[in-house]
């Protein structure tokens, strides 16, 4: 442990256990809301996606700990940027988007879970390509423009469905939205209820249904449900009609997690070398290990699409928690992995979380999934893109245009254009990012001589 003047916990450093086990449940309820919801949103098993959160937290702190000598301090749950892909793949598969809080048949999922397997492949692959020829070699191909934009489209192409949701009672959604942004506003940085925004605004709108709108909350499958529960395991499908749709849909979405992953390795190692300097400890500078790091996200994906669960990424709620309380350390992860693992054996909290009301989920909805997109503006923003080129003002407008347009203007999201594999058309948000990353590749093969 640090020096006593300092409190924290460097990335080997082991706490006592009693404070251990509090410090790790401490991540998994910042981990919580967001990991379980999406679970919700597209018809994923919670108890499941859980489970495999736990899991691949584990493996990447072990493997991090055997490579490096040290442990990459960082929690793995499900990310919000293949949403939208999930609720193509379902309507094309069964007809309806996925309903909030019911998983879908295990077919769907299996189908899914082939592009998740191959989502952790790419990344792992990435990873390796980042160690041997340099980030700055991958930025060309993958440009703040072209990131930036898939990310932001994931986000908005989504505001039909948020909006969808919140209308089965907007009085609802719209006090869940202003408590959330309040709470987000007012607590930060205030503590440990800063880092719970979203649970606390789902609560508020929770207790709000029941006093005026009691026939949408229903406890019956609560009492229902068996207090353990042996999660739903199923395997991947690499066969069938829309095998090929699922794994281009879900895969390419890799483009917006890699300069995330990157981001949150980048900020924590800030705060890790800082606060060694602080307490007179050894700097370990985690941001000379860019490429493990996305390959240990891959072997985190490739275990979650192994199992049945979402694919994943490391978590900047964590990561914040980490720099407030200046507890970076990894046996703590392994402990909260661990609680993680426990509470998807929990059915009657599976059955809690499923009885949210859909109005609540739908004002959540309004505000993560706008952050998504606004997220994607700000890393063109901290990149200092230059949007009076032209060559960044064509890339940018392909993909806004075919991926939100294409998203919110066509059934499922999918392009009217039918090619094989792809039975019922080309997903708009994948194929904005394709068309992205060829249009940037035209200006790299032939590079324009009159541009400032």
């Amino acid at each position: 442990m640090a020096k006593n003047t300092v409190m924290g916990y460097m990335p080997n450093d082991t706490p006592p256990l009693g404070k251990n086990i509090l410090l790790g449940f401490q991540h998994v309820l910042t981990m919580f809301p967001a990991t379980v919801l999406v679970a919700l949103l597209c018809g994923f098993h919670p108890g499941t996606v859980l489970l495999a959160s736990g899991v691949s937290t584990i493996v990447a702190l072990i493997l991090s700990r055997n490579s490096i000598g040290n442990f990459i301090p960082l929690f793995y749950g499900s990310s919000f940027s293949y949403i939208a892909a999930y609720q193509g793949v379902a309507i094309a598969m069964t007809g309806a988007a996925p309903q909030f809080g019911v998983p879908l048949p295990n077919e769907v999922l299996s189908t899914m879970q082939g592009g998740i397997v191959v989502t952790g492949l790419l990344n792992i692959v990435v990873g390796f390509i980042i160690r041997a020829v340099g980030k700055a070699s991958l930025d060309k191909i993958l440009p703040p423009i072209v990131t930036g934009s898939v990310a932001a489209i994931i986000g908005f192409g989504l505001a039909a469905a948020a909006l969808g949701m919140a209308s089965a009672n907007f009085a609802v959604a719209i006090v869940t939205l202003l408590v959330t942004i309040l709470l987000s506003v007012y607590l930060q940085n205030r503590g440990f209820l800063g880092m719970l925004p979203v649970l606390l605004g789902g609560a508020v709108g929770y207790l709000l249904s029941a006093v005026i709108a009691p026939d949408t909350v229903n406890l019956a499958g609560v009492a229902d449900a068996a207090l353990f529960k042996v999660p739903n395991i199923t395997f991947p499908s690499f066969t069938g009609e829309f095998a090929i749709t699922a794994i281009f849909s879900i895969a390419i979405m890799a483009i917006a997690t890699i300069p995330e992953s990157t981001a949150h390795l980048y900020q924590l190692s800030l705060y890790v070398d800082r606060f060694a300097e602080d307490s007179g400890r050894e700097k370990i500078h985690l941001d000379n290990y860019i490429g493990l790091n996305l390959v240990f996200d891959g072997i985190g994906d490739f275990i979650n699409g192994l199992m049945g669960a979402t694919s994943g990424t490391n978590y900047g709620e964590n990561n914040s928690l980490m720099a407030i309380t200046r507890n970076y350390s990894g046996p703590a992860l392994l402990a909260a992995g661990v609680i993680a693992i426990l509470l998807g054996f929990i059915g009657k909290l599976e059955a809690f979380v499923a009885s949210i009301p859909l109005a609540v989920t739908g004002g959540l909805a309004i505000y993560l999934f706008g952050a998504i997109g606004m997220q994607g503006i700000a890393l063109i923003q901290e990149n200092k893109v230059s949007m009076f080129s032209p060559r960044n003002l064509a890339i940018g407008a392909v993909i806004m245009i075919v991926g939100i347009g294409g998203n919110i203007g066509y059934p499922g999201g999918f392009l009217p254009i039918i090619l094989p594999g792809f039975p019922s058309g080309l997903p708009a948000i994948a194929t904005a990012a394709v068309l992205g990353i060829l249009i940037n590749a035209i200006f790299l093969i032939f590079e324009p001589s009159n541009e400032a």
